[in-house]
């Protein structure tokens, strides 16, 4: 009967057995923990349990579904009547239940974060605050900080010391806005996500009867990825348990890493004291990874002091070490990663599904999606749109495809508008059916607004003027400036870039970082170009180069795609071989979280998560120079390469463009990796420099020493005299006058130049 069991090993069916009283399941990754978990169900189901009596707890939908479906193809459709779901969707069932105790209706609205942040907004506006002073996303996340602490709006009102906290904040008026946003949610017979699990512990304590009747029915509780659990959702399942106490939840500490949504690792880590009677499981035995991969993620989390402690072990072979790569720019990681996986499955017949790019932000993935893109390299990007179909970049790019083409009328009508300067779609609408008329674009009509007859007002008329003028000041950067140069003019004149600085939110965050990560590819583009003689590194070549990018990413039915994602999307999928990109400090881990030893051992979880995605081999990379808004800023290798075991790491600098070669002498040697983060590679003079005497004022471009008025040639623009010199070390440009050329900027590390005089 119970046949299904034989595919468990003895610690995985030690931990299904054991059916009554509080159990803990440390389960190392890719040891079987959905298996356990799923099977234990089953087990309980042929041991006569009812499953109206079962209460299996997931954190998605699609994790609640595989296990049920399981479930079902073991006992049969019995296996339908479990309590079986996400947090909120099994809440939300017992509150439509419920509700007409605290005061709602069954068919009460369940608001999404869209919804909650809409009404916000429309109460900053009636009671006449300041947007700018009352930000209604900052003020909606600190409205679902309180009810995650059970704060509510009239404790808020009476609490002095959270009163006075917002007065020094300069949003004294804030009570107000909760308490409005309360009464408007209720009155709307609406809860947002957070009431989902608020109103819940709301009912369960104010209704002792209504706490005793779901204790009764839910006799056996089972909780999947218990590491993730916050403090409402620990109440919760606290409060449900207490009666029969047949609670097992399965989770890996090692894996905690949602802090920033409210997860708290102290719910597993202290486990066994809320349970003092509870058993513990240890699941060890790895399935997924090779014993180098294994051995190293163990020899990562070693390094935290909160953890519990268990030993991940496989029977797998022993497999590849891990390779650490140096590259010199975060264009030439991209570069090499795609390289890397043509050559892995021309080589070794992989398919393209079997690789995976993982990064610790989303701006991350434009030089790897540049790359892959030039290597016909088909990919998916994980978590959110594309890079080059992100909003922020989308409406970048609108700015400079109007620059470029003035008769584009669908980025006229993206960004006229944007940010918004008062012009309405009522004057936008009069533009269009004038242009429809006359036959001619949008952007002429608005160029010529004063001389129209439209019956739009003075005030506005200037505020198109003033659009125009500024893109007509753009346009008389065409001929002179390079792409880098007008797109960096564009993210500061249109006012993007201080739209999303004032907002001082998460996703405004991240699309400021979306914003500098176009900058960098822009001027990697212009760098890259440099060396191509067919190309001036112009706007209007980048924005044909980025157009191709659209193209790939609307092909919907291949799905033999490369996967990029961050890390944090990554838990829980597995990939036969995995890139961990961008292993540099600040950046990974990431400068907003090593102010103290709980952010840093998150971070620390966040690469062991990481490295056990691989199942075969892991490639690690870093860079020793990164674009920080356009300029080559000096990297320094992540804290977390050193503290793997050296035993299990290959460390690599591999050969990856000629550009490289012209500036490192080094650059495919071995070496010490206790001093990869001291020693910078020495500079070479290539053979086809000539050599100049050190004690010459004409000095060698390379000695760091250039004087203006040297006489270089380059194979692209011929002659030229060296007009200017700025910046330092590996961002040292000279500005040259080229005979065919005119003045143009260079980078000296990557300039293909002979010194003449």
């Amino acid at each position: 009967m119970n046949e299904f069991l034989n595919n468990l090993n003895s610690s995985q069916l030690e931990a299904t057995l054991q059916t009554d009283g509080p159990m803990i399941v440390i389960a190392g990754a890719g040891s079987g923990k959905t298996r356990v978990l799923t099977y234990k169900i089953a087990y309980l189901m042929t041991q006569g349990v009812d499953p109206f009596n079962i209460l299996s707890l997931t954190f998605t939908n699609k994790a609640a579904k595989e296990m049920k479906e399981r479930i079902i193809s073991i006992v049969g459709d019995e296996a339908k009547n479990l309590w079986m779901g996400t947090f909120h969707s099994v809440f939300a069932r017992i509150l439509r239940i419920e509700a007409h105790k605290i005061g709602y209706t069954s068919n009460f609205t369940i608001y999404d974060s869209d919804d909650s942040q809409k009404l916000v907004s429309r109460i900053i506006k009636e009671l006449n605050l300041d947007k700018e002073q009352y930000k209604y996303k900052i003020i909606f996340s600190r409205i679902s900080s309180m009810k995650n602490n059970f704060i509510s709006a009239q404790n808020y009102i009476n609490d002095d010391e959270l009163l006075l906290s917002d007065k020094i904040s300069n949003r004294p008026k804030f009570h107000e806005i909760y308490k409005q946003y309360v009464e408007r949610c209720f009155k709307a017979g609406a809860m947002d996500f957070d009431d989902l699990l608020l109103k819940t512990n709301e009912l369960l304590n104010s209704y002792p009867e209504t706490l005793s009747k779901y204790q009764n029915i839910f006799k056996y509780i089972l909780v999947d990825e218990y590491q993730d659990t916050n403090h409402s959702q620990y109440l919760i399942i606290r409060s449900l348990s207490d009666k029969f106490q047949n609670i097992c939840v399965v989770g890996d500490d090692a894996q905690s890493i949602y802090s920033f949504r409210g997860a708290n690792i102290n719910n597993i880590l202290n486990f066994q004291k809320d349970f003092p009677d509870s058993k513990l499981f240890r699941l060890e035995q790895n399935y997924r990874s090779t014993k180098n991969i294994v051995n190293a993620a163990n020899s990562i989390i070693e390094n935290n002091q909160k953890r519990l402690k268990k030993n991940v072990w496989t029977n797998n072979e022993s497999g590849e070490k891990i390779s650490v790569n140096k590259l010199l720019t975060d264009g030439e990681e991209g570069r090499f990663v795609a390289s890397s996986i043509f050559e892995n499955k021309m080589q070794q017949q992989m398919q393209n599904r079997d690789f995976a790019i993982l990064y610790r932000t989303n701006a991350q993935s434009r030089s790897f999606e540049d790359a892959l893109r030039k290597k016909n390299i088909p990919y998916r990007v994980y978590g959110g749109l594309s890079f080059y179909q992100r909003k922020e970049i989308k409406d970048v790019l609108a700015y400079l495809r109007l620059i470029v083409n003035n008769s584009d009328e669908e980025a006229f009508k993206r960004i006229i508008n944007f940010p918004a300067r008062g012009i309405g779609q009522t004057s936008i609408d009069k533009l269009i059916i004038e242009s429809k008329q006359r036959k001619i674009p949008i952007y002429d009509v608005a160029r010529n607004i004063n001389e129209s007859n439209l019956s739009i007002g003075l005030k506005i008329r200037n505020k198109i003027s003033d659009f125009v003028l500024s893109i007509e000041k753009a346009k008389l950067m065409l001929k002179e400036s390079n792409a880098f140069e007008i797109t960096e003019e564009v993210i500061k004149s249109s006012g993007i870039y201080k739209l999303y600085k004032k907002e001082e939110s998460l996703e405004s965050i991240n699309r400021i970082q979306n914003i500098e990560e176009l900058l960098n590819g822009v001027q990697d583009f212009v760098d890259t170009q440099l060396y191509n003689s067919e190309s001036k590194g112009t706007i209007e070549e980048f924005l044909q180069d980025v157009a191709l990018v659209t193209d790939l990413d609307q092909d919907p039915e291949n799905q033999d795609k490369v996967s990029l994602m961050t890390i944090h999307l990554a838990k829980g999928l597995e990939f036969p071989c995995v890139y961990i990109v961008g292993l540099e400090e600040n950046l990974f881990p990431s400068a907003m979280n090593i102010n103290s030893r709980d952010e840093l051992e998150e971070e620390r979880r966040l690469f062991y998560v990481a490295l056990t995605r691989a199942q075969k081999e892991i490639n690690i990379s870093y860079v020793i120079t990164r674009y920080r808004w356009g300029k080559l800023i000096d990297s320094e290798p992540s804290r977390f390469i050193d503290e793997i075991d050296e035993k299990y790491i290959n460390i690599l600098t591999p050969i990856t463009s000629k550009k490289e070669n012209l500036s490192f002498n080094n650059i495919n040697r071995r070496f010490n990796r206790n001093k990869i983060r001291y020693n910078k590679p020495k500079p070479r003079i290539p053979s086809n420099y000539v050599k100049v005497n050190r004690a010459s004022s004409k000095t060698n471009l390379f000695d760091d020493n250039l004087v203006t008025g040297n006489i270089v040639s380059h194979v692209r623009f011929g002659k030229g005299e060296v007009l200017k010199l700025e910046g330092k070390g590996n961002d040292i440009r000279a500005e040259i006058n080229f005979e065919k050329g005119g003045v143009k900027k260079l980078l000296l590390r990557f300039a293909k130049l002979k010194i003449i005089s």
